[in-house]
């Protein structure tokens, strides 16, 4: 199945104006991580990764599905010998998956970034909470911040890892 939706959403690729943007994560490997929210801790986790999530006006639930996908089979991990080729659930990682609008900002006019192509808060919560739901359903350890609040998120970023990912840039 994995290769069908690979390759649907290679089409999809193609007849998107690249002018559109789609939900975006950065993925950041952690050896811990927390969230807080008016110095009240909403969510922890010890190893694993950190998510932060972009919603689009433009964006499904196959989005969400893809991106999800896409995280819980990075193989960014180390292995026994120092490479990494390991992905979450073989190092029993846990995952922080926080909501960021702000990932969708634009800032190539002028020095204020523009943040109308990001998902109204409706949307962007309902899809924040799928993806989360989803995450769960994998059975791994999901820790969350809290949509739409200011969140203080601290983390030990570990060898720095980070990855950032799109929906829609495959190539």
């Amino acid at each position: 199945m994995a290769s069908a939706l690979y390759a649907d959403r290679r089409q999809q690729t193609i007849l998107i104006s690249p002018g559109l943007q789609h939900m975006r994560a950065v993925i950041q490997r952690s050896r811990q991580a927390s969230v807080t929210v008016n110095q009240r801790l909403v969510g922890s986790i010890e190893h694993g990764l950190v998510v932060l999530l972009g919603v689009a006006a433009e964006d499904t639930p196959a989005d969400a599905d893809y991106l999800l996908e896409k995280i819980l089979g990075l193989r960014i991990f180390d292995d026994a010998e120092g490479k990494m080729n390991l992905g979450l659930a073989d190092v029993g990682g846990e995952l922080l998956i926080v909501s960021q609008f702000t990932l969708l900002g634009d800032a190539r006019k002028g020095r204020r970034p523009s943040f109308i192509k990001a998902a109204g808060p409706e949307l962007g919560r309902s899809l924040y909470e799928y993806f989360v739901g989803r995450a769960k359903e994998q059975g791994g350890r999901v820790a969350t911040g809290e949509f739409g609040a200011d969140m203080q998120v601290a983390l030990i970023n570990d060898g720095p890892v980070t990855i950032l990912l799109d929906s829609q840039k495959l190539f």
